[in-house]
């Protein structure tokens, strides 16, 4: 019974719960905007398609990161033995073939982009991942598709309605993943992966992780000048996303090279949490501010919830095996 919970436990660590409803979320702020005339299945599908595409790309990316995580973090999943390579690999098929059939159901379109999505993430893990800001735009990218998949799911819907909102995520989750990076600096170095935070320092990728946030914002405010159902609880969400990325970044850039892996594990649990704000707030640009609300107060507070009871330990092992790694 122990090793069936243990083994259970182990996939639920995989999972990441923290970030589960964020291409949830974002799914749904594409299918908000993109109007036409969508019934209860096609909002499903919207939020369900990119989540099944999210979880399998946790493990699948975890199946590419088993070496360097053995490194750098041997307290997770495959590295410790609690979760076999092979049931990770046949995890990640079962998401995405079930996100496949679902997409299905819904037009060909979205099958489309979740192939690229697929796709993408292999490649990220694979090749781009290690090899400078290649890699976190194609992290962004992935989350632009899952705004893009979200509005392909509406009949009668715009697409075109979306990319906008597609180009704010891309811009936001490159940042996002490049304080990531920041916080990985020393792993990736001793695993011989090229990121920025190891090519150019620290301190650069944080001011380049801002610009990235800034331009993301950037369109997003120019984003107003669209014909939205609700501009004015859009922009008041959005106010309040950019307060907190605004917090956030300033105690970056402050620390200057001295960006510590707890610091900057600490902004980026911040930014989990201040995305799910900007999805919303997409979400309220399409369909009011009752329902972003709804939305946005529960899985708020589960990604916080879940964040400050497993985040820090999946991100940094015990002292204790972190030196004997290090020996």
């Amino acid at each position: 019974m122990a090793g069936g919970m243990g083994a259970a436990w182990a996939h639920v660590q995989t999972w990441r719960p923290y970030t589960l409803p964020y291409p949830g979320v974002v799914g749904l702020a594409g299918i908000s905007v993109a109007g036409g005339d969508p019934g209860p299945w096609h909002v499903l599908a919207a939020v369900v398609v990119p989540v099944l595409v999210w979880l399998g790309g946790h493990y699948l990316g975890d199946w590419f990161d088993r070496e360097l995580d053995a490194i750098d973090k041997p307290q997770r999943p495959i590295p410790s033995g609690r979760l076999g390579a092979r049931a990770a690999l046949v995890s990640a098929a079962v998401c995405e073939v079930g996100a496949a059939g679902l997409a299905l159901s819904v037009g060909w379109r979205v099958l489309a982009l979740l192939v690229v999505g697929v796709v993408g993430i292999a490649a990220y893990s694979r090749v781009c991942k290690g090899r400078g800001l290649s890699g976190n735009l194609v992290r962004g990218a992935l989350t632009s598709l899952a705004v893009l998949a979200g509005a392909s799911c509406a009949p009668g819907g715009d697409v075109w309605a979306a990319v906008p909102f597609a180009a704010v995520f891309l811009l936001h989750d490159a940042s996002s993943n490049l304080v990531g990076a920041v916080r990985d600096v020393a792993g990736d170095a001793a695993g011989g992966y090229r990121s920025v935070p190891v090519l150019r320092g620290v301190a650069y990728s944080a001011r380049l992780a801002a610009g990235l946030y800034a331009g993301a914002y950037a369109i997003a405010f120019a984003a107003l000048l669209e014909a939205l159902p609700d501009r004015a609880a859009y922009l008041a969400l959005l106010v309040v996303a950019l307060a907190v990325g605004t917090w956030v970044f300033g105690g970056l850039l402050a620390q200057g090279g001295g960006i510590t892996r707890e610091s900057a594990l600490r902004a980026h649990a911040l930014l989990v949490g201040e995305r799910l704000v900007l999805a919303c707030a997409v979400v309220a640009a399409g369909t009011g501010v009752t329902v972003a609300a709804a939305v946005l107060v529960p899985v708020l507070l589960f990604s916080l919830l879940t964040q400050n009871a497993m985040r820090v330990r999946h991100e940094i092992p015990p002292a204790g095996l972190r030196n004997a790694t290090a020996s």
